[in-house]
């Protein structure tokens, strides 16, 4: 079984509209935390697909250990025991679960707020937490109380005990690698001026072998002189590190797996692609801006995405959701999972937020005035950003997602509970189109407005002078497997806010559209023949 799941077969465009792929699908929901089973395979964590896999690293395959929907949900890292037994914290639930060999989960802990690091040492199960403030805690696998081992950690991150039997930790706020007694919680610092890092593990010569999440370098530092070489620079987003035997795999969040040959050699085991692309906008250049949760691309035409910014990077505004061109080149509006609206310039490592403490914030545009319309999708409001003040223009909507604005500046906007777009015109709201299943993503090009069906699998093309209605590719890769309810994640801290799937969908100046592929990790063109 894929560890991504199988998108519908026989994905379809109308007569008149052609479909492409412009990036590569995924093949795993995101890579988090990695982990050498007793099988020799390697584990991957994926807090975004809510699930872990197992890969064979010879041949590349790929096998689902715990499916999306299933008891284990958001995953960040993982361990086993000697008796097979697998560990993993749950990042956005707050706990540590256990998985048997025979597939029964049971909860050790749930009181763990932002549950990250994990690993076992000598019978003693040890886990932390990525958040200011946080704690390294010993768990008993009864689900005793546990015993505090450090606290006060600026953002502890994937850790393991070296071979002096302390544990090494990265501290992703210190962006240093402290040295902690299990035993007495003294601690002190072995490297720091890294590029952020978020693993250490130990090669069998007793060498930290570190990712670097904002540089992409992965280091090498022998623990007791302190000298370090760059083994390779994969790229930002690296997450965690793990041998079997001597080979050095790494993971980066956007789902790839790469070994480290040797020094400044790698090979690709799973590729990197999209993680769950969210909303997407084309600017006045014909850039096309993705936004990836924890990443935004550039996708210019005939090319592959462009790393724009990251949470890591200065500047950022924070897990990016909805997205819609700014009032210049390279300007983009965002909205964050955290729930905040920012002007973003990703070249100059800037943003101006405009409005702060919105609850699930989805979709965004930019009325002619230059106002910030967006969907609150958690109080079922729009709003409106302008001059400094924050003004409701429709409330008691259902599940608003989707926002677009016309030349004279109607209103459209999905509600996704709903199953319906309306319109906000001079005061007044009214159905424009219903009988949808989940509308999510929304488009004007002239007078036809475009709508991501996730619920229906489609998009559909209306227009607003005549009423004509018309499916224009169905069967698509958007919206949760079929016959799963997924289990939306909560929260990371401070870092991002519960992360929703949002289907976005963008026009070009030529008609074309381009389409969130969420389900498989792409963007898709739709355009007409």
């Amino acid at each position: 079984m894929s560890a991504r799941y199988t998108p519908p077969q026989g994905m379809a465009a109308a007569d008149g509209w052609g479909l492409e792929r412009l990036t590569t699908p995924s093949r795993l929901y995101g890579a988090n935390g990695l982990s050498t089973g007793p099988d020799g395979r390697l584990y991957v964590a994926q807090v975004g697909g809510s699930q872990v896999s197992a890969i064979n690293v010879d041949d590349g395959s790929i096998a689902t250990i715990s499916p999306m929907g299933g008891a284990i949900v958001a995953p960040d890292d993982l361990v086993f025991d000697e008796a097979g037994n697998l560990y993993l914290t749950e990042i956005t639930e707050g706990r540590v679960s256990m998985l048997t060999p025979g597939g029964e989960a049971r909860v050790i802990r749930g009181d763990i707020p932002v549950a990250n690091p994990i690993t076992w040492h000598q019978g003693r199960l040890i886990a932390g937490e990525c958040r200011m403030g946080a704690r390294i805690l010993e768990l008993p696998v009864d689900g005793a109380a546990p015993r505090v081992i450090l606290d006060g950690i600026p953002m502890a991150n994937a850790f393991q005990v070296g071979p002096d039997g302390k544990l090494y930790v990265p501290v992703m706020g210190a962006n240093q690698i402290w040295r902690v007694d299990i035993d007495t919680g003294a601690h002190e610092v072995v490297a720091g001026d890294l590029g952020v890092p978020d693993s250490v593990k130990f090669d069998s010569k007793g060498r930290i072998v570190t990712t670097q999440v904002a540089s992409g370098q992965v280091l090498r530092i022998d623990p007791v002189s302190g000298t370090r070489e760059i083994l390779a620079d994969i790229g930002p987003g690296l997450d965690n590190v793990a041998f079997i035997g001597d080979r050095i795999f790494v993971s980066s969040i956007p789902g790839e797996i790469t070994e480290i040959v040797e020094p400044g050699k790698v090979r690709s085991i799973v590729p990197r692609a999209l993680q769950w692309p969210l909303g997407l906008a084309m600017g006045a250049d014909g850039v096309l801006f993705v936004a990836d949760g924890t990443f935004g691309y550039h996708l210019r035409p005939g090319g592959a995405p462009d790393l724009a910014g990251m949470i890591f990077y200065p500047g950022c505004p924070g897990y990016m959701r909805g997205v819609a061109p700014g009032a210049q080149a390279g300007e983009w509006v965002v909205t964050t999972g955290t729930g905040s609206v920012a002007r973003y310039r990703p070249a100059e490592g800037a943003s101006d937020f405009l409005s702060h403490g919105h609850d699930r914030l989805m979709g965004v545009a930019v009325a002619p005035g230059g106002a910030v319309i967006f969907a609150e999708y958690g109080t079922g409001r729009l709003l409106s950003a302008a001059g400094g003040s924050v003004d409701i223009l429709a409330d008691g909507l259902d599940g608003p997602m989707g926002v677009a604005v016309s030349d004279d500046g109607d209103v459209y906007v999905a509600e996704a509970g709903a199953g319906r777009i309306v319109r906000l015109k001079g005061g007044r709201t009214d159905i424009v189109l219903d009988g949808l299943n989940r509308p999510e993503g929304l488009a004007l090009s002239g007078d036809r407005l475009f709508v991501v069906d996730t619920g229906d699998r489609c998009v559909i093309g209306y227009s607003l002078s005549g009423g004509a209605r018309e499916t224009l590719a169905e069967n698509l890769p958007v919206g949760a497997p079929l016959g799963i309810k997924p289990k939306y994640l909560g929260p990371i801290g401070d870092m991002a806010g519960p992360m929703i799937n949002f289907a976005g969908i963008a026009a070009g100046a030529d008609g074309a559209l381009y389409l969130s592929a969420d389900a498989e990790g792409s963007v898709i063109l739709l355009r007409p023949a």
